[in-house]
């Protein structure tokens, strides 16, 4: 028997144990570093990797566990669990026809998914099974296959009712935040949208962290079907509602790697959506250098998948391919970004011009792909909800019922970036703006990033700011300006 300590280790989304070494010799476990473990107690059970600890960090007789760990057990500091070796995953054997290019089932993908759900996959095991699915691409059986098992291994959320809206980005834009507007205006025109959104995982901000300085979007299941009831829609993250949980542990192996699997992409959205509810569905591809869509090659490619697989799961797509050449918006960063969107919602006069057309662009599409509105008076029908403040009004509606909180201020630590010649903007690098507001600490942080000045085709004299690079610290704002020296074409004015 073992005593539980929680460490304190954050290891992401990975069950990690950590033992004396002393206790690996002297109690003859049969256990090695990075050997697979199973920790009981009564009917609790947990899957984790062992790691071993030299010194006084973890003291004889205890097992310690890294957060994710601790919290999927469920037990107190203190209580008493045992441990025990076990054997590799069942679907191995799958996984190694998959790294040798053989075309799985529904049934295989079923068993590779069940086993990652359930935490019996290494994080070296999921690296392999992105690594296979991106070399040996999935077809579209394949990623149907994958998304069914995707959807059966986490909740799913059920509403009654026959038309459930949502609207997504396949990202990569900086900026971008279309989502909190067109879900205001949709829920405003009556109809259903509980929009679950995601975090950053390697950009400045996701629609989660961009909406949580605004309210608490951390709901439980209960909560959010109370408030989609009372005001048609929620904005909240979809990570504290588990769906498609198996998801969330390959996107953390796909980042780190840089793996940009089209299957894989497609799989982890319609996934996501299937477990949402949704049953109309209008996704932005955005195309531009930059993108996860460079060439418009590539997104039309994306775009007759999405329809075919979003058709075989039962779900009414329309994809739309938009400008993805820079950056959308003012801000970029969780505060940043929320202040377009207020100042969009409010009506303001220094509203960001192409964040305010795009969101009604996408409202306008989603409202006729429900039949909300006839062909061709989406957009109209969407400027109207805005323009008489229906659609800010069931924003705070929304807002007040998830919990609401007063936006703060930016970063204070700040430096603007000049022109060093006049004309006007040639291009602007979405992945050096990003690169630079994560730098700052965005969204870890959530007043840093980049408040951007111009864009393309502005025009610009010489020493007027560009953008402006907002930082909590000294230190960080340093790092940030360090990589702007080493990449001063962020936008390029010729």
């Amino acid at each position: 028997m073992f005593t539980v300590r929680r460490m304190g280790v954050d290891t992401h989304k990975e069950s990690v144990a950590f033992l004396d070494d002393d206790d690996l010799l002297c109690r003859c476990l049969g256990l090695h570093p990075m050997d697979r473990v199973e920790i009981s107690a009564s009917s609790r059970k947990l899957l984790a990797v062992l790691n071993a600890v030299e010194g006084t960090l973890v003291p004889r007789g205890t097992l310690g566990l890294s957060n994710y760990a601790f919290a999927n057990l469920g037990l107190p500091e203190g209580a008493d669990v045992e441990l025990r070796p076990t054997e590799p995953p069942a679907s191995m054997d799958l996984l190694r026809a998959k790294i040798t290019g053989k075309r799985l089932s529904q049934d295989d993908f079923r068993n590779i998914v069940g086993d990652i759900a359930e935490g019996r996959y290494s994080r070296i095991e999921l690296t392999a099974f992105v690594v296979a699915a991106t070399i040996n691409s999935l077809d579209d059986d394949e990623v149907y296959a994958l998304t069914r098992a995707m959807v059966e291994n986490g909740e799913q959320l059920h509403f009654d009712n026959p038309i459930v809206a949502d609207k997504h980005s396949i990202g990569g834009i900086p900026g971008n935040r279309t989502t909190p507007i067109v879900a205001s205006i949709v829920a405003a025109a009556g109809l259903l949208i509980p929009k679950t959104s995601s975090r950053a995982v390697t950009s400045p901000a996701g629609t989660a962290d961009t909406m949580e300085v605004l309210m608490n979007v951390e709901l439980p299941i209960e909560r959010s079907y109370e408030i989609v009831k009372k005001e048609n829609g929620c904005l909240i993250w979809g990570g504290a509602l588990n769906l498609a949980r198996a998801d969330d542990l390959i996107i953390r192996i796909e980042h780190p790697l840089n793996i940009d699997s089209e299957s894989l992409m497609i799989s982890s959205i319609l996934a996501k959506k299937k477990a949402a509810g949704s049953t109309h569905i209008v996704l932005d591809i955005p195309v531009g250098p930059g993108s996860k869509a460079p060439t418009r090659k590539k997104a039309d490619r994306l775009k007759t998948r999405f329809e075919e697989i979003g058709r075989r799961l039962g779900l009414k797509i329309r994809v739309l391919l938009t400008d993805g050449s820079q950056p959308i918006g003012h801000g970029v960063g969780p505060v940043l970004e929320a202040q377009d969107v207020l100042k969009v919602l409010r009506n303001e006069p220094d509203a960001p011009t192409d964040l305010r057309e795009k969101s009604l662009y996408l409202a306008g599409e989603l409202l006729e792909l429900t039949g909300k509105v006839g062909s061709g008076h989406g957009r109209q029908r969407a400027q109207a909800l805005l323009q008489s403040g229906q659609a800010y009004e069931k924003f705070e509606r929304i807002r007040n019922l998830q919990g609401r909180r007063e936006l703060p201020e930016p970063g204070q630590d700040t430096q603007e970036i000049l022109a060093e010649k006049s004309g006007s903007v040639k291009a602007i690098h979405n992945e050096v703006i990003a690169r630079v507001a994560r730098l700052a600490g965005a969204p870890r942080d959530p007043g840093a990033g980049v408040y951007i000045f111009k864009h393309i085709g502005d025009p610009v004299k010489l020493d007027e700011p560009l953008f402006r690079v907002h930082a909590q610290s000294e230190q960080p704002l340093g790092f940030a300006l360090k990589f702007l020296e080493e990449h001063r074409d962020a936008i390029e004015v010729g």
